[in-house]
């Protein structure tokens, strides 16, 4: 299930690029993931406090 990105929700933090081992996200205007790094640990879900990251 990959994860995604609720950019309604998102505030750029960088706790989710912070948390993630295969530096799999990016910081824009919202978090980027990278659908070919990411492994889809969940680390980033942990870390967000915005509720902007859900398994899909």
């Amino acid at each position: 299930m990959p994860i995604k990105v609720i950019a309604d929700n998102c505030v750029a933090c960088g706790n989710c690029a912070d948390a993630c081992p295969h530096d799999a996200i990016t910081i824009e205007d919202i978090a980027v993931i990278d659908p070919v790094k990411c492994v889809e640990c969940g680390n980033c879900i942990d870390e967000c406090s915005s509720d902007a990251l859900v398994k899909e």
